[in-house]
């Protein structure tokens, strides 16, 4: 049983990273960090005319549109969706894996502000209780 099961924990363990791909690792020309802590990661993600991305995740967020412009979202499951977007609009986007194409002949910038779960802290320890006098 062991002789399975142990391939197959280190084949899942090393499938792990390719099902979440972080877009800064995978597509640093596109992506950069602008600011990180434990609450959130802001990115400024930026594609010239018609170039298109890599497959990656995001983890909840909001985007910020920094011009007009129009974008192909290609999702893991191999679906599409064209998407028109307005200078100043925002939209909150829930986790997601994907792979962005700018579809206009103009640059196309978002700033993306990715939300981090919070750290459960652990539960308060009950007080101690009082001694038997």
């Amino acid at each position: 049983m062991r002789r399975i099961l142990f391939p197959f924990l280190f084949l899942l363990v090393a499938a792990l990273p390719a099902l979440a791909q972080d877009a800064t690792k995978v597509d640093s020309k596109h992506y950069k960090v602008e600011f990180e802590n434990s609450r959130v990661r802001i990115l400024r993600v930026h594609y010239g005319p018609h170039e298109k991305s890599v497959m990656h995740s995001h983890p909840d967020a909001i985007a910020v549109f920094q011009q007009d412009g129009r974008v192909k979202m290609t999702f893991a499951n191999g679906k599409t969706e064209e998407r028109d977007m307005k200078a100043g609009q925002t939209l909150f986007t829930p986790a997601v894996r994907h792979l962005p194409e700018n579809m206009t002949e103009t640059d196309m910038e978002v700033i993306l502000v990715e939300l981090k779960r919070p750290r459960r802290r652990p539960a308060p320890k009950a007080p101690a209780a009082p001694a038997n006098q």
